[in-house]
């Protein structure tokens, strides 16, 4: 009895984007062995942790593909490229990886919408919000670095940031998630 509830179109797209998150967590276990070396060590505390988080959004993929009788297909991850060339451009990196992918999600919603797909529309609804987490994270990483002073910071404001960094928490404040109570 065949129990596979995805079609072959949706399965690809779902399997490529557990291959992309994977991809993403090399991305950022990459930059996160940068800044070690470089003595940024909250820095790549922050980065190793996302480099986790996004193991963890490759087994959600992986995972559901399975409850829904598709077939899993572990292929190759593309490495992830060359190291930042400063802490500014290591922000600027994880910004347009993670606007990346969630243009890569926003297809499998598209996808799953066409097909009247319910069960993986709904299922793809936390990763839209969690992109738009990660879009904001990113975007105030980069706020960050522009007020120590973008590509041109001072090893003081370098050492503030990386100290902040190692503090700060994995999830960004949505705006969904504001009041006037707390904005």
């Amino acid at each position: 009895m065949n129990t596979n509830r995805l079609s072959d179109p949706l399965a690809k797209a779902l399997n490529d984007q557990m291959t992309n998150e994977a991809h993403n967590a090399q991305i950022y276990l990459s930059y996160a062995a940068w800044a070690s070396d470089k003595g940024y060590e909250g820095i790549a505390n922050f980065l190793f942790r996302h480099s986790n988080e996004e193991r963890n959004h490759m087994m959600k993929f992986l995972e559901y593909i399975l409850k829904r009788g598709g077939k899993v297909v572990v292929t190759t991850i593309p490495e992830p490229g060359p190291d930042p060339a400063s802490v500014n451009d290591c922000f600027e990196k994880v910004f347009k990886s993670e606007v990346e992918n969630t243009a890569k999600i926003y297809k499998i919603v598209d996808l799953s919408l066409q097909e009247k797909d319910w069960a993986t529309w709904n299922f793809i609804q936390w990763f839209v919000k969690e992109q738009t987490e990660e879009e904001t994270m990113a975007l105030d990483l980069l706020a960050k670095i522009k007020k120590a002073g973008g590509a041109k910071a001072n090893a003081d404001a370098l050492y503030t940031l990386d100290n902040d960094l190692g503090k700060t928490p994995d999830d960004a404040v949505l705006a969904q998630d504001t009041s006037v109570e707390n904005p």
